[in-house]
């Protein structure tokens, strides 16, 4: 699997596989490689998105200055 895929080609190599699973066309072999691979996608695809989170931040306008803070997802 390739580490430098962004999300989005990551994204759309983990819907090719899961469309190839669905056909069902695959050797049991060639099935559970897919499934692998495609984990390993999920993974990462996860990991983008949380590290993209971390990295966002809120501007908040504090009357003529703008401050900077860090996003922070409140829990549900």
């Amino acid at each position: 699997m390739e580490k430098d895929l962004n999300f989005e080609q990551a994204m759309s190599k983990l819907e090719k596989i899961a469309t190839e699973l669905e056909k069902g066309e695959l050797s049991l072999d060639e099935s559970v490689s897919k499934f692998e691979e495609g984990m390993k996608l999920s993974k990462q695809c996860s990991d983008l998105l949380e590290n993209a989170e971390k990295r966002i931040t809120i501007l908040l306008k504090d009357g003529e200055e703008i401050k900077e803070e860090n996003f922070v997802q409140e829990e549900e």
